[in-house]
């Protein structure tokens, strides 16, 4: 059973898709839909109940044969960091489409069946442990996330379909030609070609530095596309404003995380060297993120866009998190994987839901609907609280075991990258608080705004397990920093011993 809970997982949205193609009745689609999704979420939980966060390496592990004559096969697993990410990919999946339960009218078969296929992608990326495997995955989430934004998006969703596919296939081509030049190169190691996880990490370390450089470049070009990191962001914010809510949830809450993931899963562990010597350029990169993203979420005037903008400001807390190479800064940029998916899944949530009363995300359009919508303003606040990192709540957790870790960061080696990465709090505290006092307070200026209606019972089904584990994590990390511990550690000290033998090169000894 414990062997093939992973195939389970990746079956269940498999079987779901073609099922929802059969069904014709809206409301039997959208039912089969979310009991599809939540079999995946409880199929996660008994992966969670049954995974031994003391034991390093990857449980749940299934191997079987799929192209024997390049050694290509079906092989998964997940240890304490894609664990994670599965239960937080199966949990927002559930989660939105409750969401979009009246939100999408038209076309509730194909967008049923869509989302079934990018949680199937999404899982796969977060699972594989082939990178044959993990390539196909990768690229075949694009389809179901460009006809969601394309098809149920706002007036250029066209545009902002095309463009963020364009983008994520143009840096996935060089990760291809990176998986392949690895394997070829592993051949003359191993005898044979190979894309296997378990073979290519013995053997990737020992490449020479100059081509360990460009490998790594290929690589992480793709994943610093998906995150996104600075200046690689220009497609996110236009995503988010077109897609569809359910699209901006998913997006922000588990898309952006498969490009931190491949940087932690690949990029580290295979290229130690070359992790070491871009590391203070990838973190100052992230730092220029974290600064710029808030400071043009500071002269949005469109609700939505100003969380996009704070994604890119979030997630640059995550790339130094990585590429600071110390246990703390690793698990608190994990942590704030987890993070960012919850604080700004909720936000976009609530955007959308005052979007379906009001049809409009102007900032200025709103003002002193406190008294009107008292739910969705508390709502709106303890979302803004959780992005910001207000200590009792998620985002706090993740921003200080990043910000201790950089501080202390032998590879970057500089307090100057804590000082500048901690003004993005401050900022980030602006920004949202400035638009909360915008949106909820003083006079109503919009005779419109007076006659809102409060959250709804299912809206607010949809975003109190959110709340729940923010309040969760802000209170008690250590139940979800426990999984990734021995992970995180793991990854840290293949790169730091890399580090130690350069520096006994160095000085001769």
């Amino acid at each position: 059973m414990e062997n093939n809970f992973i195939t389970y997982l990746l079956g269940l949205p498999l079987f779901g898709s073609i099922l929802i193609l059969y069904l014709k009745k809206e409301n039997i689609i959208r039912i089969t839909g979310l009991i599809i999704s939540l079999g995946a979420f409880i199929v996660s939980l008994l992966m969670y109940f049954n995974f031994d966060p003391s034991i390093n390496g990857f449980q749940f592990f299934h191997k079987q044969s799929w192209i024997d004559n390049l050694n290509i096969s079906y092989e998964v697993g997940v240890d304490g960091i894609s664990l994670l990410m599965v239960l937080l990919t199966t949990f927002i999946t559930t989660l939105t489409l409750i969401s979009s339960w009246n939100a999408i009218s038209k076309k509730v078969k194909e967008f049923t069946f869509f989302m079934l296929l990018l949680e199937l992608g999404m899982l796969g990326v977060f699972v594989s442990l082939d990178l044959f495997m993990f390539y196909i995955f990768w690229e075949a989430m694009l389809i179901p996330m460009y006809f969601i934004i394309g098809i149920w998006g706002g007036e250029n969703r066209i545009y902002a379909s095309v463009k963020f596919f364009i983008y994520t296939m143009f840096g996935s081509l060089l990760m291809l030609v990176a998986i392949v030049w690895l394997g070829v190169y592993a051949s003359g190691t191993l005898g044979y070609f190979s894309t296997d996880f378990a073979e290519l990490v013995t053997v990737a370390p020992g490449i020479t530095s100059t081509i360990q450089n460009f490998m790594f470049l290929a690589f992480a070009f793709s994943f610093a596309i998906k995150v996104p990191l600075f200046p690689l962001h220009t497609w996110l914010p236009d995503a988010h404003v077109q897609a569809p809510t359910a699209g901006s949830v998913i997006l922000a809450g588990v898309l952006l995380k498969m490009g931190t993931y491949g940087l932690i899963r690949f990029c580290l562990p295979f290229f130690p060297s070359a992790s070491i010597y871009f590391a203070p350029a990838i973190s100052v990169l992230a730092i220029i993120g974290i600064i710029y993203g808030a400071l043009v979420a500071m002269v949005q005037k469109d609700m939505k866009k100003l969380v996009a903008y704070s994604s890119v400001a979030h997630l640059g807390f995550v790339v130094l998190g990585i590429f600071a190479l110390t246990e703390e800064a690793m698990q608190g940029a994990v942590i704030q994987m987890v993070n960012h998916g919850l604080s700004t899944g909720a936000l976009f949530l609530l955007v959308g839901i005052i979007y379906e009363r009001t049809h409009t995300r102007e900032i200025s359009e709103y003002g002193g609907i406190a008294k009107v919508v008292p739910l969705f303003s508390f709502a709106l606040l303890f979302a803004s609280l959780s992005s910001i990192g207000l200590p009792g709540l998620n985002g706090f957790i993740g921003e200080f075991l990043i910000l201790l870790g950089a501080f202390k960061s032998p590879v970057l080696n500089s307090w100057w990258y804590t000082v500048f990465a901690a003004s993005g709090v401050i900022f980030a505290a602006v920004y949202l608080l400035w638009m909360y006092q915008r949106v909820v307070f003083g006079e109503i200026k919009n005779p419109a705004m007076r006659n809102l209606k409060d959250m709804t019972g299912r809206e607010i089904l949809v975003l109190a397990p959110i709340f729940l584990f923010i309040i969760w994590i802000g209170i008690y990390p250590g139940t979800f920093l426990k999984l990734s511990e021995q992970s995180a550690k793991h990854v840290v000290n293949q790169v730091m011993t890399e580090t130690n033998q350069n520096l006994v090169d160095k000085d001769g000894n």
